[in-house]
């Protein structure tokens, strides 16, 4: 590339000039403006124009540190002759939004869509981290289409507690419920608190946001290395610097997301998928995401290409080791060394350095085997994410086999139903609720549309008596998600929802329910006849809203086997230039 910007001898204009190559009353406007923060007149001379989109938010603990990110990215913009511009979008932070980040999931995207759409970019990085930012930022950026490149937070330090190692969301399920069981006192659990979110980032576990950020690399969207830095260690900043360098060259070559989300990277992305044991979240989220850029992927896709593959990474929730220790035993690139050497990816798949996917990683070493476990002796065999259909879920439902009790993956149990979280709530607390180990517990209405937002209630807590008698697992069923820190013996997504008319609204106390993973079926023992008397009877439950966003999200949210994506939001439109606003 030259050093001089404005030889810029791409064959597609920039689109920035569209705004600042102007000479006439609207470049004049356009450009004086920005020149009241010091901008010299050279910045509009045909430099690329790059798009910080940061997600920074005070209320997402997770991204708290993105400002100074920003800035890293801000100098590798400049190292490569652009002009970078920083913007907010929502920050979607999954610690403090109710009723649920995931209502809001769309509503991000639109931000993000829009955002390119409307302002003088031609090149963005994205900044991300918390469970939603990454998937909303993907949609967004996938929709408009322009240049664009993932850089994720990372995740926080290891938690200690008491020479311990701890890791977030798991441990705090895992002492909730020792504390309903009377095992840990309530000064033990603050102190507990205290030492599992010691520094910034996300969550250390192998949740929702280290799941989606090595989404980010195994799409081919992020840079090598994109999942696991630790937020904190310099190399994440030199990341993130790195990627303000490489926009500038990808606007150059028009390197765009179509060219890299393609069917094979996100074949790609579901086997690794299976081999991190990464969060049943990344289902939903990657088919959202290729919807907006019209790949025909399916819930039939996750079961065929994950079923043989073998999760080779020990962490929580499925495991003992966090994101830290995944990171200094090699990272993704290990992962997906493992996977290209037993042809179980596609090598030759695009990322946004240029490079393939192979180039990246060939020579990808293992540093601890312990934590990247070989092909030929996996953590967890055969552990990827299973899909289950069958008259209870006709449209599929998801379990995750790495983090379920082996005991229960073929099991016909008694169905105790809860018609809402509310209900579900009290019950578990009841010492009166008719309940054994043996029984599955169903939960209903909170899904897409039910809750709304498809929240991660999922993984219902035991019933207090059960967890004194030392119950740990038992199966539970609803069309809610859970969030990727947590572990046990959960079905997951059922599709259509009970609200929607799903048959998970016929389900009554007492049913028999049969989970049978190995033979990927959901069977509930009632006749059609009886479900036909059931459903006949069957009132639906009166929408949230009236009015609003969450209004527009009833009305257009489609169900969790497609994405829970809105109707609309569905392809692309691109980012043709607008009309001039004066």
């Amino acid at each position: 590339m030259s050093d001089d910007p404005s030889s810029n001898d791409n064959k597609k204009p920039l689109r920035s000039q569209a705004w600042f190559g102007r000479q006439d009353k609207m470049g004049f406007y356009y450009r004086s403006f920005l020149k009241n923060s010091g901008q010299p007149q050279d910045r509009f001379d045909g430099r690329p124009v790059i798009g910080i989109c940061n997600t920074w938010s005070e209320l997402t603990p997770c991204n708290i540190h993105f400002r100074d990110l920003a800035e890293h990215v801000r100098r590798g913009v400049l190292d490569a002759g652009g002009y970078p511009l920083e913007f907010p979008v929502s920050s979607l932070g999954e610690v403090t939004m109710r009723p649920t980040a995931m209502l809001f999931r769309n509503l991000a995207s639109m931000d993000v869509e829009e955002a390119i759409r409307a302002h003088p970019l031609d090149g963005v990085v994205l900044l991300m981290g918390c469970d939603k930012t990454t998937p909303a930022l993907l949609m967004g950026a996938a929709s408009a289409d322009l240049p664009a490149i993932g850089v994720s937070g990372g995740p926080q330090l290891r938690g200690v507690y008491r020479g311990q190692i701890i890791g977030s969301g798991t441990n705090i399920i895992s002492m909730s419920e020792q504390l309903r069981a009377g095992e840990v006192t309530l000064e033990e659990f603050h102190e507990a608190e205290a030492g599992m979110n010691r520094s910034s980032g996300s969550c250390m576990t192998m949740g929702t946001a280290s799941t989606m950020a090595s989404m980010v690399e195994a799409l081919g969207l992020g840079l090598p290395e994109n999942a696991a830095i630790p937020a904190v260690d310099a190399r994440r900043n030199l990341l993130a610097r790195m990627a303000g360098r490489r926009i500038v060259e990808m606007v150059h070559e028009d390197l765009k997301p179509s060219d890299i989300l393609t069917r094979a990277a996100f074949e790609n992305a579901i086997r690794t998928l299976a081999a991190i044991g990464g969060s049943t979240n990344a289902v939903v989220h990657l088919l959202a995401i290729a919807g907006r850029v019209g790949i025909d992927l399916n819930l039939a896709d996750f079961d065929q290409l994950g079923r043989d593959i073998h999760c080779l990474v020990d962490l929580m929730p499925s495991g003992r080791f966090l994101m830290e220790d995944f990171y200094y035993a090699g990272g993704l690139p290990a992962v997906l060394r493992a996977l290209g050497e037993r042809d179980l990816l596609h090598k030759d798949a695009i990322t946004v350095n240029g490079r393939t996917m192979w180039e990246n990683v060939a020579t990808a070493p293992t540093w601890n085997a312990e934590v990247i476990t070989p092909f030929e002796t996996p953590f967890k065999a055969d552990a990827g994410i299973a899909i289950l259909t069958g008259n209870l879920a006709p449209d599929g439902a998801v379990i995750k086999p790495s983090a379920a009790s082996p005991h229960l993956m073929v099991h016909t149990g008694r169905a105790v139903v809860f018609e809402s979280v509310e209900e579900m709530h009290h019950a578990v607390n009841d010492e009166a609720l008719d309940i054994d180990a043996s029984c599955i517990m169903v939960l209903k209405h909170c899904g897409p549309k039910g809750y709304p937002g498809m929240a991660e209630v999922g993984n219902m807590p035991l019933p207090a008596k059960l967890l004194r008698e030392g119950v740990r697992d038992m199966i539970r069923i609803s069309d809610a998600r859970m969030s990727g820190t947590a572990y046990g013996t959960v079905v997951l997504h059922v599709a259509p929802e009970a609200t929607a008319g799903g048959p998970l609204a016929l389900v009554q106390n007492g049913d028999l329910i049969t989970l049978d993973v190995p033979a990927r079926a959901l069977h509930l023992h009632v006749s059609e006849e009886d479900l036909a008397t059931r459903r006949a009877a069957w009132v639906p439950p009166a929408p949230h809203a009236a009015r609003g966003y969450t209004k527009l999200y009833l009305d257009h949210v489609l169900q969790a086997d497609r994405g829970a994506d809105f109707d609309f939001l569905v392809g692309r439109s691109g980012a043709p230039v607008g009309r001039d606003n004066h």
